[in-house]
């Protein structure tokens, strides 16, 4: 009840602070509601929505150029611009539709909603980002990235699965410890250290098939931003980055859309339709692979189960001119079945509602209820060794986020969010009465996360803009009913639990609070180029699990308890931003620094599954990393793309391990380059290409051994951690897209998409390991694993209609 109180407390301050505000903040900005504009002032505002389809357009610019002055649209195509009273011509553009003038007499607050009609672009023009290249040295944003899903599907695939995680993998300053890892690794940062958003619905786990595939199907997609540092004060819970995930919002205005494809391993539809002309429009994806059904076609595999599928749905309606309601679901799952042998299946699942409400031309909110599940399962279904073992991580969130127009030169957001959090690590059963495995529990624990944020963007002058917050958070690790254990005994060894203690469920054990101020400032020295910096401090309260190099689907979250500090992470960057030749090109160059505190580590041998001491093989210590990023982008002509490469280091030093001195992070990478080329060759085809190469990740090799009973025991001596690298990684992937011949009396439209992974077949080594040679007991020899070692060529066929 208290938690549930003080969410309600916080959401409650916020919208108080924020409406109480609006009798000063008019006198400045103008007034608030439909009432008379304070002297001289007025709004205009609106939505910019596509012309056929009804569906927002999003970053699009709404400026007067006599004034020099103007706004982008946000996520839902909203804007709202304050001018002076009188006569104005305004221009609305952007990117692939035709720019559209409109003369107003602005006399008091006015709402216009231009729909805009797309230009017919060849796959030339197709940009990289889908924001006008300017936005790329005027925004006060940097350390950002944005990628639509007309550039990702264009780009060579593996196995003909367009991937989003994949296609980030290709930006600077992100990485992957190798080929079928789960996640991504930003500066320098674990892969639990990003925020993952779906539609506002947390995603922790992004891939099937054990990291070869995303969760996201591409078809659901309309675009993703990823933050690598000045991340927005309304974002927090994560120390590297934040990955915001947009799902189509789909057609209001027209007749059913259907596209989808077909793969060589799955297949994906995707139905959008008008429910009720421009107010309400649903999207329903479905992607499935069919391994399983192949193995049927094999006698003895008819048994076997190997296969992942996703589900997405996301409903729009507009209630009224000033209110919008949101649905969105996902559930994704992947399952393994070896007959009565083993069974291993694991997804995500969760959902969004949020309302959107415009309380005036310069007041907007946005209320959102959010759920969201991460579970797994493994085990044996019958026979005397039947059980079944089970994990999950569940949270509910609500929160309020609102936006305030000032005046021209200030823009104000705050809100509030409380979410509660459900962690059962592990439950192992038997399943049958003979079976030799006993029940075995580690006990359920649970957490409530609560935060609160101001922020202001600002215009100092015309060369000099700010964007500048504060976020407030508090985490309570509270009590599921069992005991809470201290651990004691010798650094860097196994600890034992003492002073065991006892709580009412739901109270509070250990309270947590973190002061995160965010800040960017942008320079502009000309009209093509600036300087930008910023500085944020994050906080992560849970944390994921796992002792390997890459994490897998059975890796636990665990929050932070009496036991488990949160992480903490500052960071600093600094860049310089300029277009050449006009917008055909942008180039960048940004440093960085990052320091971190409370990293978890493990000791020697940690066992952190099915332990009820898990918190017993844990340290704790500090992080570093730093280096540097540069970013060339061709975004104009029938050559397209871009090269990427990052120099850093990621370092650790944890307390008991490796003498306490610094050592290289598992997934440190000083050398990361990418070159991705988009040539159009006609109006039907074009072809494209990946190169990526990077220095190989840290792992840990034995630097002695002895002999036991005539077997050679490979040991590491002192101590050492990740002491050795493994050999650099490159690849070539090479694609083609092939468009059907057009047929004006026909709506179906097809494309074959011929791609080959990893061209000239190299076997890059995702671990080492040891193991005796066969033929001499005596001798231990070093076995590279690689998950692919040739050339994997693809097609599939795309279509909509």
């Amino acid at each position: 009840m208290k938690t549930r109180i003080k969410s309600a407390l916080s959401l409650s301050l916020a919208t108080s602070l924020l409406l109480a505000a609006q009798p000063a903040l008019s006198q400045t900005g103008g007034a608030v509601g439909t009432g008379t504009p304070a002297a001289g002032n007025a709004t205009l505002s609106g939505y910019l929505l596509d012309a056929t389809t009804g569906t927002p357009l999003v970053g699009a610019s709404v400026f007067v150029r006599a004034l020099r002055t103007g706004v982008n649209t946000d996520e839902k195509g909203f804007y709202s611009l304050p001018l002076p009273l009188g006569q104005h011509v305004v221009t609305y553009q952007v990117l692939g539709y035709a720019s559209r003038n409109e003369q107003i007499n602005l006399t008091s607050n006015l709402t216009r909603s231009p729909r805009l009609a797309a230009q017919n672009l060849q796959t030339q023009e197709v940009l990289v980002t889908g924001s006008r290249a300017e936005d790329h040295v005027k925004k006060t944003e940097m350390s950002v990235n944005q990628l639509d899903m007309k550039t990702v599907k264009l780009m060579p695939a593996l196995l003909g699965e367009v991937d989003v995680v994949r296609s980030i993998q290709l930006l600077p300053g992100v990485a992957t410890v190798g080929e079928g890892a789960t996640g991504f690794n930003v500066r320098g940062g674990g892969i639990d250290q990003n925020l993952v958003l779906m539609d506002e619905m947390p995603v922790y786990n992004v891939s099937h098939l054990f990291g070869l595939f995303s969760a996201f199907n591409p078809d659901a997609v309309q675009d993703m931003k990823l933050y690598k540092g000045g991340i927005p004060a309304q974002y927090g819970g994560r120390l590297s980055s934040l990955l915001d995930v947009r799902l189509r919002d789909g057609h209001q205005a027209e007749q059913v859309k259907v596209n989808g494809g077909i793969g060589l391993i799955s297949s994906r539809l995707a139905v959008e339709a008008p429910l009720i002309k421009d107010r309400t429009s649903v999207v329903v994806a479905g992607r499935r692979s069919y391994g399983d059904l192949l193995l049927k076609l094999v006698p003895e595999q008819r048994d076997n189960q190997a296969y992942f599928y996703d589900l997405s749905l996301k409903v729009n309606h507009r209630i009224s001119a000033r209110d919008q309601l949101q649905l969105t679901g996902y559930r994704g799952r992947d399952a393994f079945n070896f007959a009565n042998v083993f069974k291993n299946n694991w997804g995500n699942m969760g959902g969004t509602a949020r309302w959107r409400h415009e309380f005036s031309p310069r007041l907007l909110g946005n209320f959102s209820g959010v759920v969201a599940q991460y579970d797994y399962e493994l085990g044996v279904p019958s026979g005397t060794q039947a059980f079944n073992w089970s994990s999950k991580i569940r949270n509910y969130t609500g929160k309020a986020d609102f936006t305030y127009l000032l005046n021209d030169r200030n823009t104000l957001s705050a809100g509030a969010s409380g979410t509660r959090y459900q962690f059962e690590p592990a439950t192992v059963k038997p399943l049958s009465a003979e079976s030799i495995f006993g029940g075995l529990k580690v006990d359920e624990q649970q957490a409530g996360e609560y935060a609160a944020y101001l922020e202001n963007e600002q215009t100092i002058s015309p060369r000099l803009q700010a964007q500048y917050g504060l976020r407030v958070s508090v985490f309570d690790f509270l009590s599921s009913g069992t005991p809470i254990l201290e651990y004691a005994g010798t650094l860097g060894q196994h600890l034992e639990p003492v002073n065991p203690r006892t709580y009412r469920n739901g109270e509070v054990v250990k309270r947590y609070a973190n002061l995160e101020p965010r800040a960017s400032v942008r320079y502009t020295l000309t009209e093509t180029s600036s300087l930008k910096a910023s500085y944020n401090r994050t906080a992560q309260y849970i944390h994921l699990v796992s002792n390997t190099t890459a994490a897998s689907p059975l890796d636990v979250w665990t929050p932070s308890t009496n036991n488990i500090r949160p992480e903490r992470a500052d960071q600093v960057a600094l860049g310089y931003f300029r277009n050449l030749g006009g917008e055909a090109y942008e180039a960048s160059v940004e440093v960085f620094g990052k320091t971190m505190d409370n990293q978890i580590d493990y000791v020697n041998g940690a066992n952190v599954l099915l332990n009820k001491n898990m918190e017993g093989e844990l340290l704790y210590g500090r992080g570093r990393a730093y280096g540097a990023e540069f970013f060339v982008k061709k975004n104009q002509g029938p050559l397209t793309g871009w090269v990427s490469y990052t120099l850093s280091r990621s370092e650790r030093q944890i307390n008991g391990i490796n003498a306490d001195r610094w050592y290289p992070n598992k997934y440190d990478k000083t050398h990361n380059l990418s070159v991705v080329g988009l040539y159009t060759l006609s109006p039907r085809l074009s072809v494209s290409s990946n190169f990526s190469y990077s220095t190989g990740v840290t792992t840990t090799f034995p630097n002695a051994r002895f002999v036991y009973e005539g077997l050679v025991v490979p040991v590491v001596s002192g101590d050492a951690r990740n002491n050795y690298r493994i050999p650099a990684y490159h690849r070539l992937d090479l694609g083609a897209t092939l468009k059907n011949r057009p047929n004006p009396n026909r709506r179906w439209q097809g494309e074959w998409v011929f791609s080959i992974y990893n061209v000239y077949a190299r076997r890059n080594a995702y671990g080492i390991y040891f193991r005796q040679n066969e033929d001499d007991a005596r001798k231990t020899e070093a076995v590279r694993l690689s998950v692919f070692g040739s050339a994997l060529p693809s097609v599939s066929y795309n279509f909509n209609f």
